[in-house]
């Protein structure tokens, strides 16, 4: 795969970082959306992903600085100690949509007493609501700074990735899996280092952790059927349609985060994991269909279509039935479909091997 060129910051992004309102921040979200989507055919497919997450990361680092402000002239005062504001999910892999949702969190310094910790703790849902409102919906499953879960003291993180990694049942399993997608995103630099090294020596304390992952990753959403035809949604407003994101993204992104893990390998970029793995195992005709298909797969999560609603960006995330009727649109699911068949079952077998070795 040839390297990504370096993306240049276009002019109008640089517009982000003199906005000093939620409103003037909104504004230049969608001026930045709307140049990007004029963008769109210009570019190469990663190179304008990045791009895309690029603008995500100005907003992020600009809504953090007005939160500030604004709690510092509401009388909350200044921040009582050090913070990260850190990314996870789709934005913590650099993979994210104009339309996706938020998925961050907190670390916090440990120098903070308990006295102070109510700052935060309005700070997260200050600053949750403020990105909401510049066009990042709330994470349905609330992995946002604004919950506690998600908002921790540095040792007090150390500690939950310590328990999650011990308890291995499905949910500490499954925040682990989660956790493993944080991204630096603004503020104090170091507690990120200082997390993200505390995550590694815990995957190596742990060998076994890849094996929990797997078995948390072994199952996923049917895509093909026995016939090898497309499974479409059966009922609802999307009924005949196709889901992009659990129906091909998500799976290959939960095999190719299992496969990095399971050898070690700390990264963020589901594309960087794919690199690594593939430098590790050589050659590989699997791992090379995977990573063709994980491109395909990005490239029609992007294409979904996409409304407009108050400025903003929208989209169900589904292909629909009348898409799905172009014999190309078939054909190139149906392969790409196919990897993620051949990858899960890979997998499975994997997961069968290693409860029979540790029953």
């Amino acid at each position: 795969m040839k390297p990504l060129k370096s993306v240049n910051l276009f002019p109008v992004f640089s517009e982000i970082q003199k906005a000093v309102s939620a409103q003037q921040l909104r504004d230049e979200r969608i001026a930045c959306q709307n140049h990007l989507f004029e963008m769109r055919s210009d570019m190469e497919l990663r190179e304008w992903i990045a791009s895309v997450n690029r603008m995500h990361d100005l907003i992020g680092q600009r809504a953090a600085a007005i939160c500030e402000q604004d709690m510092w002239e509401a009388g909350y005062g200044r921040p009582p100690a050090r913070y990260a504001f850190v990314a996870f999910g789709s934005s913590g892999r650099q993979e994210a949509t104009l339309w996706s949702d938020q998925d961050n969190g907190l670390i916090l310094g440990d120098e903070l007493g308990e006295e102070d910790l109510p700052f935060f703790r309005e700070f997260g849902l200050r600053l949750s609501d403020l990105l909401e409102y510049t066009g990042y919906p709330k994470c349905s499953g609330k992995v946002m700074c604004s919950e506690p879960l998600w908002s921790k003291r540095l040792e007090d993180w150390k500690n939950q990735i310590s328990d999650w990694c011990s308890d291995q049942q499905w949910e500490p399993i499954r925040n682990f899996i989660i956790a493993s997608d944080l991204r630096h995103i603004s503020g104090a630099g170091e507690l990120t280092e200082a997390w993200t090294e505390h995550f590694r020596s815990s995957v190596e304390q742990h060998p076994d952790i890849g094996n929990a992952v797997l078995r948390n990753t072994v199952k996923h959403k049917a895509t093909l059927n026995v016939m090898g035809r497309i499974v479409t949604e059966r009922f609802g407003e999307h009924a005949g349609d196709f889901d992009v994101k659990y129906g091909v993204y998500i799976p290959l992104v939960n095999s190719i985060r299992t496969m990095a893990l399971q050898r070690g390998i700390i990264e963020t970029s589901t594309l960087k994991r794919m690199e690594r793995v593939m430098l590790l195992e050589g050659g590989n005709l699997l791992l090379e269909s995977v990573q063709r298909a994980f491109l395909t797969a990005l490239r029609l999560r992007n294409d979904t279509p996409y409304r407009i609603e108050n400025g903003l960006i929208t989209s169900s995330g589904y292909i629909p039935q009348e898409q799905l009727k172009s014999k190309t649109m078939q054909y190139e699911l149906r392969d790409t479909l196919g990897v993620v068949r051949r990858v899960h079952r890979s997998l499975q077998r994997e997961h069968r091997f290693a409860e029979r070795r540790n029953p």
